[in-house]
C-alpha cells in the first residue's frame, strides 16, 4: 500500500510538473511538523525530560545522577547534538535502543532505563519521538561514566538479568478489550512506565512480576509507590474515574494529592496528556487485578503498647501544627488540603511517605488545571524525632486508620534522605 501511494504521488508530480512542485515540498515540511509535534507529546507521555535534564540544566542533556543500591548512574545525553548526543543516530538505531535496550554500539543498557517497558511502544511512536528529539536544540555536554561497584560495572552480567525480568516485544491490543481500555494498557504499560516504581523490586532490582502493581518502595529516591490494583484497603478499587484522572491530570483530587517523585511525573509528563488519554488510563488502571497491595498487618502487643505510648503527644503536635488545614477530624478540606482519615497512604505498612512529608514539606506541581497549588510547611528544623514519630503514629492510628505506629529510629533515617 505505501509503495503504491508513493507512485501515485510520483505519476500526479510529473504529471503536473513544476506547479505541483511547491504544494508537494509543503505538504511534506507540514507532515514532518506533525511527527515532530506527535513525537513532543508521546516523550511528555514516557517522561523523558525527567530523566535525562539535570534540574536548572539544558533540556535533555543528560548528566543527571540517579544512586541506586547498586552505585550512581548518570543520565546519557539525548539532545540532537551530533558529539555528545543522538545528532547522529538513525531511527532505525533509535527503534533497536527503544525495543531492546542495546545501544547504538550494542552495548546492553542498565535498566534504570525502562526499555523494559519502552519495547512496547510501536515503531511509528518511536520514530515520532525519534523526529522530535532530533528536531531540539543540541546541547554539547560529554556523558558521565556510571559510578558502579564490582561486579555491578560488568555489564556482560545483565544478559542474566535480561533473561529474568526483560520481555521484548511491542504491545499487542486484548481483542477482548475496549480500544480506550487498550490504549490505557499501552501507555501505563509501555511509555508511561508505571509498574517501575509501582511494582516492588528484588534484591537483583528487577520487578517481582506476581506483584505487578502492588507497590514498593523507590531505592533511587526513598519514596513509597503506593498500589494501583484494584484492592478496596490498599489500592484504587473505591476511587471514582474522576478522582483517578484528576491526581493524574491536576496533582491533586478529592482523594488526595501527589508529593515527591510523582509530583514530578505529574508536572513534566501527565499534565500536558490529553483528558481522553489520562481517562484511558484510569479506566486500566480501575481494571487492575484487585491484589492484596500493601496493607498493614493486624498490629502487635509491642505496637499496641507504643501507639498509646506516642499518641498523647501526637495528638498535641497535630492540633498545633496540622489541624488547620487538614481539619480536627483528619477530614481534610479537599482538593486543596487532603484528607488524612481513611487515607491509603497514611495507612499502609510503609510510614515512609508521611514521615517524609512532615519532616520534608512539599507542593502538589502547579498544573494547568491546578496551577497555585497550596503546599505543606516542612517541620524537620521545628520538630523532634520524637515529635515527628508521634504525630505520624497519631494520623496513622487516629480516625479508624488501621496503620501502625512508627518508631523514632525510622524518622531519624530519614532526616538526612534526599529530597528526590
Amino acid at each position: 500500500m505505501l509503495r503504491f501511494r508513493q507512485l501515485r504521488a510520483l505519476t500526479v508530480v510529473v504529471f503536473l510538473a513544476a506547479c505541483a512542485a511547491p504544494f508537494g515540498r509543503a505538504a511534506a515540511q507540514s507532515a514532518d511538523a506533525a511527527t515532530v509535534k506527535r513525537g513532543e507529546y508521546l516523550a511528555r507521555a514516557g517522561d523523558c525530560i525527567a530523566c535525562h535534564t539535570l534540574p536548572a540544566g539544558k533540556t535533555f542533556g543528560g548528566g543527571r545522577p540517579m544512586d541506586t543500591p547498586f552505585g550512581t548512574l548518570f543520565t546519557p545525553n539525548i539532545s540532537s547534538d551530533k558529539e555528545t548526543g543522538i545528532g547522529k543516530w538513525t531511527a532505525d538505531e533509535f527503534f533497536a535502543m527503544m525495543h531492546t535496550g542495546k545501544s547504538r554500539d550494542g552495548a546492553l543498557l542498565y535498566p534504570a532505563m525502562p526499555y523494559t517497558s519502552y519495547t512496547k511502544v510501536t515503531r511509528a511512536d518511536s520514530d515520532a519521538i525519534y523526529a522530535f528529539l532530533i528536531s531540539t536544540p543540541a546541547v554539547h555536554q560529554p556523558n558521565r561514566p556510571h559510578e558502579l561497584r564490582f561486579p555491578f560495572n560488568q555489564r556482560q552480567l545483565l544478559l542474566g538479568w535480561r533473561l529474568l525480568f526483560f520481555k521484548e516485544g511491542v504491545y499487542e491490543p486484548d481483542p477482548k478489550e475496549s480500544v480506550e481500555w487498550n490504549r490505557g494498557a499501552y501507555l501505563v504499560e509501555g511509555l508511561g512506565h508505571c509498574s517501575m516504581c509501582h511494582t516492588a523490586i528484588n534484591a537483583l532490582g528487577g520487578n517481582v512480576k506476581s506483584k505487578a502493581f502492588e507497590g514498593g518502595l523507590i531505592p533511587i529516591q526513598n519514596w513509597y509507590a503506593p498500589s494501583l490494583t484494584s484492592n478496596k484497603e490498599a489500592g484504587l478499587g473505591d476511587w471514582s474515574l474522576d478522582d483517578i484522572v484528576g491526581l493524574l491530570h491536576a496533582g491533586v483530587s478529592n482523594r488526595g494529592a501527589v508529593y515527591g517523585p510523582m509530583a514530578e511525573v505529574v508536572y513534566d509528563s501527565l499534565q500536558y496528556l490529553s483528558e481522553e488519554d489520562v481517562r484511558a488510563m484510569a479506566v486500566y488502571l480501575k481494571a487492575l487485578p484487585a491484589r492484596s497491595g500493601d496493607k498493614s498487618a493486624p498490629p502487635s502487643q509491642a505496637a499496641v503498647e507504643a501507639r498509646s505510648d506516642l499518641s498523647p503527644l501526637g495528638k498535641k503536635v497535630y492540633d498545633q501544627h496540622c489541624a488547620e488545614c487538614h481539619a480536627a477530624q483528619g477530614q481534610g478540606k479537599p482538593p486543596d488540603f487532603p484528607p488524612l482519615a481513611n487515607n491509603q497512604s497514611i495507612e499502609m505498612s510503609s510510614a515512609v511517605n508521611p514521615i517524609r512529608m512532615v519532616l520534608n514539606g512539599g507542593y502538589p506541581p502547579g498544573t494547568f488545571k491546578n496551577p497555585k497549588p497550596y503546599g505543606m510547611p516542612p517541620f524537620a528544623q521545628s520538630l523532634s524525632d520524637v515529635e515527628v514519630a508521634a504525630v505520624v503514629t497519631y494520623i496513622r492510628t487516629a480516625w479508624g486508620n488501621h496503620g501502625a505506629p512508627v518508631s523514632v529510629k525510622e524518622v531519624n533515617e530519614l532526616r538526612s534522605a534526599p529530597l528526590y
